[in-house]
């Protein structure tokens, strides 16, 4: 099993000159330690107007910063998006492309739609259209990716005359493809187009390893025809992740955090009225968190096997990997038994502290990952293996690169009187 890293740069209130500029800076030396320790990736999200919750609307710049201060750790987009009116597919594929060379061949390829108001409405995004918009833009990336040239689209969301989509990346024939996944039917939909799943639900290990089985089942079957020209057939799952050896001490450091990230979620994509520039999400947080889910004295309760949910009474709380290094290894031992094959960790989140993120990732980096480092060379190949049938078929059913006709011409542009 790989471990990353994901960031929202979160920034709760209040404010001060400099947080912003602190907290881009800091998250740049966890992602510096994270490539020196052996971590295998870092993940940035897209999102637009989600104060507090995610301040990270440029990730094509912060992974860029982030990979001349690294040389292995992968790079991903997690996630790009794809719909028209954020971002035009030429230009998301022309950033990627660069990236990839910039970092010798280290991105990750991951897309998705969002579906908070804030975003969709702040775009004038359809949600009713926004899945088949995202449908329609992933065929033409990779298409821009791979043909020299790009023979043009006319699809339902974009039209494009053929043109040299410039640079090419270094990953051949791409970058690997993920979309973001919270929801059991849309993990179905990343294997019919051949597409890492990452799932930012917190889900349980038995329930990941219902979600594995109906993935690798669906890439084996006829349902498979690639949005690219390779498959990605990886799943990866979101924690909560806060390592030290005292237990009560990595929950003092860590729960907050941990809880903060779900309950601001839940604000922009779920319950909250928010008025820009004026809601104070943490406040609500300290006084609505367990109304919520999210209560802290649930979630503390020492000396148990950890879960991505904790209960007590009927009452539900996030946990996930905040513990003792013995806690946090039984519990990814279950996620590796379900064939997670990534692990990734949020400890960017709420007021968590820079220093304990960092003192976090270097205790878990020496206490557990080297077992489960030395196992993934072995579940890699024994899952291609496994699939590698059913993936050769499903590329057969994928169209191949197409060719512009070769009387097409760019015409001058017209004399202006």
């Amino acid at each position: 099993m790989k471990f990353g890293f994901f960031y929202e740069h979160q920034l709760p209130r209040p404010w001060s000159d400099g947080d912003e500029h602190r907290l881009l800076k800091d998250a740049l030396d966890q992602v510096q330690l994270a490539d020196r320790l052996g971590y295998d990736y870092v993940w940035e999200v897209e999102h637009h107007f989600l104060e507090e919750y995610s301040h990270s609307s440029a990730p094509e710049v912060f992974l860029a910063a982030a990979s001349q201060r690294t040389e292995r750790i992968r790079l991903g987009h997690g996630i790009t998006l794809l719909p028209g009116a954020y971002n035009h597919t030429a230009r998301v594929v022309e950033r990627i492309n660069t990236l990839d060379l910039l970092s010798d061949g280290r991105v990750d390829f991951g897309s998705g739609e969002s579906s908070s108001n804030a975003e969709l409405e702040g775009f004038g995004i359809d949600r009713t259209t926004k899945r088949e918009q995202w449908l329609d833009h992933i065929e033409a990336a990779t298409r821009m990716m791979v043909e020299e040239p790009f023979a043009g689209w006319d699809g339902p969301w974009l039209q494009m005359p053929p043109r040299n989509v410039v640079p090419k990346p270094y990953q051949r024939p791409h970058p690997p493809l993920w979309v973001a996944c919270s929801q059991r039917e849309t993990i179905h939909l990343a294997a019919r187009k051949g597409i890492g799943a990452l799932t930012f639900a917190f889900v349980e290990p038995g329930e990941a390893e219902q979600w594995v089985g109906e993935y690798h089942d669906i890439i084996a079957s006829e349902e498979c025809v690639p949005a690219g020209f390779a498959v990605n057939p990886n799943i990866a799952c979101v924690l909560p992740f806060m390592c030290h050896e005292d237990e009560e001490e990595a929950l003092e450091r860590g729960i907050d955090g941990a809880h903060f990230f779900g309950y601001s979620l839940g604000h922009f994509y779920g319950f909250g009225n928010h008025h820009p520039g004026t809601t104070d999400i943490w406040a609500e947080f300290q006084e609505n968190r367990s109304a919520f889910g999210f209560d802290r004295e649930t979630a503390s309760q020492t000396a148990v096997s950890l879960r991505a949910r904790m209960e007590s009474e009927g009452l539900l709380s996030l946990r996930g990997a905040i513990g003792t290094p013995d806690q946090i290894r039984q519990l990814l031992r279950e996620y590796e038994a379900a064939g997670i094959d990534q692990v990734i960790f949020v400890s960017q989140a709420g007021r968590n502290r820079h220093e304990h993120i960092c003192e976090s990732m270097e205790l878990f980096a020496r206490e557990v990952m080297g077992e489960f480092a030395e196992r993934d060379p072995a579940h890699v190949a024994a899952r291609d293996e496994r699939l590698a049938g059913g993936v050769a078929a499903a590329l057969a059913r994928r169209e191949g690169p197409r060719q512009v006709d070769p009387g097409y011409r760019i015409p001058p542009p017209t004399s202006q009187a």
